[in-house]
């Protein structure tokens, strides 16, 4: 698990293709790795992966090829920057909210501009996720915990505040990034609550309106 709170911009020193999959190498920057040992986990932009290999100050992790189709690490190369957070631990402030580190989908940048002193970032996601998208809910954008603004449809609008645009690498993001999503823990957790035994049925298409409606959920 993760908060989302960003500790490190790493940048990617190599991808070995290995038999289909691809370890990568990462330079963790200014990131703590006292105590990290083997089989650990670490989010590389918002995607949990396990150090197979420590040396200096980089690591290496092995990413499947379930991982470079579901997330936006197989576009990476050498020099891509990325953000980086270790696993919490039981002391570790809560400072975000409660990050798995499985991306949920790929989203895109549909507009990045200055709005103060701080940056308003648009993002479309994926129509399957819109549902669990809500105005003031969480959401996790590269592994950094944001909080949501507006919501349209599937689009959904951020106000990045100045400490985060430094610390993270939300400062390269122009229209047409690609960025990894992973929506809120609670929102997927309440969808199956809400589904009750229908959640056992592998034909049941999850929450629509027309369920809502005849459970009583809407007027």
């Amino acid at each position: 698990m993760f908060t989302g709170i960003i500790q490190a911009v790493g940048e990617v020193r190599r991808l070995e293709p290995r038999g289909g999959d691809v370890r990568l190498v990462i330079a963790t920057g200014k990131l703590a790795m006292d105590g990290v040992v083997i089989g650990d986990s670490i989010a590389v932009n918002g995607t949990c992966l396990t150090a197979v290999a420590l040396g200096g100050a980089e690591f290496a992790a092995d990413v499947s090829r379930e991982t470079l189709n579901l997330t936006t690490l197989g576009a990476l190369g050498p020099g891509s920057r990325v953000n980086l957070e270790k696993a919490l631990t039981l002391s570790t402030p809560l400072g975000g909210h409660l990050v798995s580190g499985h991306v949920d989908g790929v989203g895109e940048v549909l507009e990045f501009r200055e709005d103060g002193r701080a940056w308003r970032l648009r993002i479309q996601a994926p129509g399957e996720l819109a549902r669990y998208i809500a105005p003031k809910g969480s959401i996790c954008v590269d592994g950094t915990s944001l909080t949501v603004n507006r919501v349209a449809g599937a689009e959904f609008e951020l106000m990045i505040v100045p400490h985060t645009l430094e610390e993270t690498i939300i400062a390269d993001y122009r229209s047409g990034t690609r960025v990894n999503l992973e929506v809120d823990l609670i929102a997927r957790y309440l969808e199956r609550l809400v589904l009750g035994e229908r959640a056992a049925d592998p034909a049941a298409a999850g929450i629509t309106e027309e369920f809502l409606a005849r459970h009583g959920f809407l007027k």
